[in-house]
């Protein structure tokens, strides 16, 4: 298939790169043309701007966004909407909010622009392993999209979750499940690191990854980063979220469901970034008020 890509970060280059071997043929736009420069030495073509970009698709023309979530994802998408016309299929592959999915699904059907939501786990590691795509929308604009999903995704990989939205919800809960994942190992890791026993991390990671319960991908990349920095020292302590955690949390909270695991995974996350909690300070100062308890 022909369809063009917009934006080329880590994720986007590699989905390139992934659907050229595949055969397709793909069109690029980066705001940075340096970045166009590699897959344009496999076959893509480049472009200079979105309006060019479109210009060299066929009808109906297929346009996938990788660019960040939020406002910068509704710029691009009022932007490849003055060009693209009735018929023709956006795709946002990024981690939007599943409610804006659903907003700018409904702002382009009224202009007859298809739009499908498509959840997109892979990583860094995408281009070997392929890509897990969770989409949402009109199910034929998905079939009709259906081939480059099959190149992205590895065997199986790939899975229409429903109407619009369908697709980033299902991420949206796919990360928070990641986020408790990791949270559980992080703990587990120091409780062993902080034994009387010198526990050697990267072989009990290597261990579990043959035969274990807890064998899992994200144990795998575990044991990737104790082999290369054993103590982690090269590492600062902030952990950013890029929100889907909290928007599950939301989700949970508004509908009843308890889910203490990604609560506590995600306030773990917030309280990484403060230096100097107040908060902590606080019970220093309660305890040393109630029980005369030394301050530092």
């Amino acid at each position: 298939m022909e369809l063009g890509m917009v934006g080329l970060g880590k994720m986007g280059i590699n989905m390139v790169f992934r659907l050229l071997e595949g055969g397709h043929k793909v069109v690029v736009f980066n705001r940075t043309r340096s970045k166009e420069e590699p897959v344009k030495n496999k076959g893509a073509i480049g472009s200079d701007s979105i309006e060019e970009l479109v210009s060299k698709l066929p009808a109906p023309r297929i346009v996938w966004l990788m660019v960040p979530a939020g406002d910068t994802t509704d710029l691009m998408i009022e932007e490849v909407s003055k060009y693209v016309e009735k018929g023709d299929i956006v795709i946002d592959g990024g981690n939007s909010y599943y409610k804006d999915s659903i907003r700018r699904h409904d702002l382009l059907k009224e202009k007859g622009i298809n739009f499908l939501d498509a959840g997109t786990s892979g990583g860094i590691w995408g281009l070997k392993e392929g890509y897990c795509s969770m989409v949402g929308g009109e199910e034929e604009i998905f079939e009709y999209c259906e081939p480059i999903f099959k190149t992205l995704a590895p065997e199986k990989g790939y899975l229409y979750t429903g109407k619009s939205g369908a697709g980033h919800y299902v991420k949206m809960v796919h990360n928070a499940i990641e986020y408790g994942m990791m949270e559980a190992y992080a703990e587990g890791f120091e409780i062993l690191k902080t034994s009387d026993f010198n526990i050697n991390l990267t072989e009990v990671t290597e261990l579990w990854r043959h035969g274990s319960v807890v064998r899992s991908w994200l144990l795998d990349l575990a044991n990737n980063a104790f082999k290369l920095d054993p103590e982690l020292k090269n590492l600062g302590p902030t952990v950013d979220d890029s929100g889907e955690g909290r928007w599950t949390l939301k989700e949970a909270i508004d509908n009843a469901v308890p889910a203490p695991v990604l609560a506590e995974s995600v306030f773990a996350r917030f309280r990484s970034r403060q230096e100097n909690s107040f908060a902590n300070r606080v019970l220093a100062a309660l305890r040393h008020q109630f029980g005369g308890h030394p301050v530092h």
